[in-house]
């Protein structure tokens, strides 16, 4: 079974073809990627409606690419999967609308797959897979989510962000340091010139005896660092003249402080899910996932205790259309989405908010 997958969640426009056939893991055919980072850099975030504009112009022609990639026609592919939710209405609605049209004029089925559920299942595509049960850490741009993970919609939520995610400490704390966006790689760039001892930032709920997550306090920390170097009063604005005012080396210090206390926080609550849970195997997806230090940590503290971590290959740690594609070929192995279709089926039907823990009592 051929699964053509869209990505239109938010920033960036993913396309991506798997093959799905059997009950072996969906073995990816082609895959193709546009960043609207440039575009949303003069406007230091993203533009809802620029972006719904900028994945209606990429989308078909992604389509060609992939498509030439694997060397078939349109016309073979037997499904079509797009992210349903959660993301950005006028962005979710484009993937929708082009998945429905698609799959009309084909007579073929369209799936609404779960934007968080395809992160998580990512790892499957890697060189190195995991297998199931495992714990999963979800640290993204707006989502800190542990799950215990017990096969394809089988996910207990284990401890969440109860304000700030990870991604958006990383991203606001670039943004009072003046490093644009998107923030957190270019903060990550930089702390590798900083010293990660140098201020010491909070580790908020580390100790709390749950595995919830709070990034708030450290974003405020960080703005009252900056301002102390600044020398501005502790109760003005943040303003880009903040950023003005530190030197190259104070920013790098800044910046290597404030992810060695985001790593810690994500390392250590992972290791707390996995002594809770008694499981062997911790997963993490999503873009922060990407991070080397997080990565470096990860792996020298699940070596010390025998737990086996996996990650999404580099490529597919931001947003893509291969692990919607991916999810969505799960989901009919695993006899959670039916292959049939139909006109009912060609509805936009979109999900903004849309918390994953649903995804284990209602179906898509």
């Amino acid at each position: 079974m051929l699964i053509l997958g869209i990505e239109s969640s938010c920033d960036e426009t993913g396309v991506a073809l798997v093959d799905a056939s059997g009950h072996d893991t969906p073995r990816l055919l082609g895959h193709a990627l546009h960043s609207q980072i440039e575009m949303h850099q003069a406007y230091g975030g993203v533009v809802p409606e620029l972006a719904s504009r900028d994945h209606i112009r990429r989308v078909l022609p992604l389509t060609d690419e992939v498509l030439a990639q694997a060397g078939l026609p349109l016309s073979a592919v037997d499904a079509v999967a797009y992210t349903r939710g959660p993301g950005l209405a006028g962005a979710l609605l484009v993937g929708s609308g082009v998945a429905c049209a698609m799959g009309m004029a084909l007579g073929k089925p369209v799936m609404g797959v779960h934007h968080l559920e395809g992160h998580l299942l990512s790892p499957f595509l890697s060189a190195d897979p995991p297998r199931f049960p495992f714990v999963a850490l979800l640290v993204s741009g707006g989502h800190t989510q542990l799950m215990r993970v017990d096969g394809v919609g089988r996910y207990e939520l284990l401890g969440e962000t109860i304000d700030d995610a990870a991604g958006e400490a990383f991203d606001k704390s670039a943004k009072l340091l003046g490093l644009g966006y998107p923030g957190g790689p270019a903060l990550a760039r930089l702390a590798l010139e900083g010293n990660p001892q140098a201020y010491k930032f909070p580790r908020p709920l580390l100790h709390s005896g749950d595995l919830d997550f709070s990034f708030a306090g450290l974003k405020t920390a960080v703005l009252t660092q900056v301002k102390r170097l600044a020398h501005a009063r502790p109760e003005g604005p943040a303003t880009p003249q903040l950023a003005q005012a530190l030197d190259a080396a104070q920013k790098a210090d800044v910046a290597a402080s404030v992810q060695a206390a985001i790593v810690d926080v994500l390392v250590k609550k992972s290791l707390s899910a996995i002594a809770a849970t008694g499981l062997r195997r911790l997963v993490v997806a999503g873009g922060v996932g990407a991070n080397a230090l997080l990565r470096e940590q990860l792996n020298a503290a699940c070596q010390r205790q025998n737990v086996r971590v996996h990650y999404p290959e580099l490529h597919l740690c931001t947003d893509n259309g291969a692990m919607i594609a991916l999810a969505a070929g799960l989901r009919v192995q695993a006899g959670l989405l039916a292959a049939g279709g139909g006109a009912a089926a060609y509805r936009f039907d979109v999900r903004p908010r849309w918390p994953l823990s649903e995804l284990a009592i209602t179906a898509l």
